[in-house]
């Protein structure tokens, strides 16, 4: 195993220690970080989405900042301003909150639309324009947003533009029994997202996104990623389909997930596996779904199986 997955992996099992019982969820979030990736957590309200954030960004030794979306939360906190300074006699400008790493965006739909499409350009060009003038962000840059589930009290929905811009939507959920009591005994094995200290740091990041996108896709492969995406499109259950920015997210999270498991290449399970994270934000269901109660997952679940998976030879260790 070479030094950077290694470090990888070693962030991983620390974070596995701050969220008991959610190893899936935790390599699902680390997949779409390598990727290059935002992430969008939705869940009930303490559940750890917020811990799981900081956990990332202290154990990836990156810089971070965190931004608490209440309805008076500005376009300006976010992207920066300009102010007369006398003593210069001129404007300076002040950098927003999202000058940064990455910028952990706490319960993102209880602010205004206003202030959530302010993120627009942060989120797909890396860059805030302010007063005419664009500002590149730093590399890496990304956004873990956490919300509260729609309906809930004080909540806005996310416009589709800004869905569209996170790679995945993912929930935590409520541990199961045994993490629960083992957070309850305050078990040893637990340790708070505070006291981590970096494995890594935006260098070495950069170094294994590169590795990440060096992965190779056969041509059948992407093929496959490709019929995912369109069966959205032309399924009556639902009423709009994912986006090809989707099919993109789609193909760099299989690539991620390969990386991730020490293999050069994608295999169709890699697609196969991500292909409900990537999408389930980018659709919505038809009225002919709803009347039938079919529920998203299923509709989503149902494509995967009916859209046939390329025959290739085995993985093999790159």
């Amino acid at each position: 195993m070479d030094i950077r997955r290694k470090a990888v992996r070693d962030v991983l099992l620390r974070v596995n220690e701050v969220i008991l019982g959610k190893e899936r969820l935790t390599l699902e979030v680390l997949a779409a970080l390598l990727a290059g990736g935002h992430v969008l957590l939705e869940d009930m309200p303490g559940v750890g989405k917020t811990t799981l954030a900081v956990a990332f960004a202290k154990l990836l030794g990156l810089d971070w900042k965190r931004v608490q979306f209440t309805p008076d939360v500005l376009p300006s906190d976010l992207t920066g301003f300009s102010v007369y300074r006398r003593d210069l006699e001129k404007f300076v400008y002040q950098p927003g909150a999202v000058f940064c790493n990455l910028l952990l965006a706490d319960e993102i739909n209880r602010t205004s639309p206003k202030t959530q499409s302010a993120l627009l350009e942060v989120m797909e060009e890396r860059q805030v324009t302010v007063e005419g003038e664009t500002r590149s962000l730093p590399e890496p840059f990304f956004v873990i947003a956490t919300q509260n589930p729609a309906g809930a009290v004080g909540t806005q929905l996310l416009p589709p533009a800004q869905m569209d811009r996170f790679m995945i939507r993912t929930a935590i959920g409520y541990p199961d029994f045994e993490s629960e009591c083992a957070m309850a005994r305050g078990a040893d094995s637990t340790r708070r997202a505070d006291a981590l200290e970096a494995l890594m740091d935006a260098q070495a990041l950069r170094a294994v996104r590169r590795e990440v996108e060096a992965v190779f896709v056969h041509d059948a492969v992407a093929r496959y990623a490709v019929r995912l995406i369109d069966a959205t499109r032309r399924s009556p259950y639902l009423e709009y389909g994912a986006s090809p920015r989707g099919t993109l997210a789609l193909v760099r999270m299989a690539k991620a997930s390969a990386w991730l498991q020490g293999h050069g290449f994608v295999a169709p399970a890699d697609i196969a596996e991500q292909f409900l994270p990537c999408t389930n934000h980018r659709v919505q269901r038809s009225v002919r779904a709803q009347m039938e109660n079919m529920e998203l997952e299923a509709i989503l679940g149902r494509i995967l199986e009916e859209t046939p998976r390329p025959k290739l030879r085995e993985k093999s260790e790159s």
